[in-house]
């Protein structure tokens, strides 16, 4: 009955995620959602910053605390090894939820496209930026990724195999194309607000230090292999690649 449980958590956990992937899209975009990040009662500019600061805050702490190995050694202690990953999962998705909810607007355009197929352009390049995104975790295994491989495995008793180095598509380019969809789709705007550049900009400086503990748990992980792997390839942009 545990198992089945574990399962019907890691399921509900994973849809959750994937309501707020959806709804995180048309948030940052601007498109067919009810509140995006320049919709919203206006407030003080220095309130609306302390808010969006420190919501943005408690993801990235969540975000990086529990995805730290010494905390998930610690955090297995209560929590079942086979359902860590979807509470991580569904923690994250908690905060990312709070934050479009909670988000304050800071109207101040900092540049707008006038033209309406540039626009047009700006907006699909964003929404291209998203799929690299998505595409990039089914690459690496999206259903691992996720918890739902975990859980999967736990109902039928097979343990979880054994970590692999691989290179798909993407990940032959740049070291991080996931990171790389994301930063994409944060900057491509063809309105940007003061309120969309402070997430942009916060958001990029938090994925760069996330590259670099990242990186340092991959190097633990893989050894040698991924030295090698970040000695030939590039972190971000595709201009120096050696296969």
């Amino acid at each position: 009955m545990g198992r089945y449980i574990a399962f019907l958590y890691g399921v509900v956990s994973y849809l959750f995620f994937f309501a707020t992937f959806l709804y995180a899209v048309g948030f940052v975009s601007g498109v067919a959602v009810p509140k995006t990040i320049d919709m919203g009662a206006a407030r003080p500019a220095a309130t609306a910053l302390l808010v969006d600061i420190a919501l943005m805050a408690a993801f990235a702490l969540q975000h990086s605390i529990m995805a730290r190995p010494a905390f998930k050694r610690w955090w297995t202690q209560f929590v079942p090894k086979p359902v860590e990953r979807s509470t991580y999962v569904l923690f994250a998705s908690l905060l990312l939820a709070l934050l479009c909810w909670q988000w304050q607007p800071i109207g101040r355009i900092v540049w707008r496209v006038e033209n309406p197929l540039a626009a047009q352009a700006i907006l699909a390049l964003s929404f291209a930026g998203w799929f690299i995104v998505l595409t990039s975790t089914f690459l690496i295994n999206h259903f691992e990724l996720f918890g739902l491989n975990q859980v999967s495995n736990n109902l039928s008793g097979k343990p979880m195999p054994e970590p692999l180095f691989r290179l798909p598509l993407f990940y032959r380019l740049v070291r991080h194309p996931l990171y790389f969809g994301f930063i994409i789709a944060f900057w491509a705007a063809p309105t940007m607000t003061l309120g969309h550049l402070l997430f942009a900009g916060v958001t990029t400086a938090y994925i760069l230090i996330g590259i670099l503990l990242e990186e340092r748990d991959l190097v633990d992980l893989f050894g040698e292999e991924y030295r090698r792997y970040r000695e030939r390839v590039p972190m971000l942009l595709p201009w120096r690649v050696r296969m």
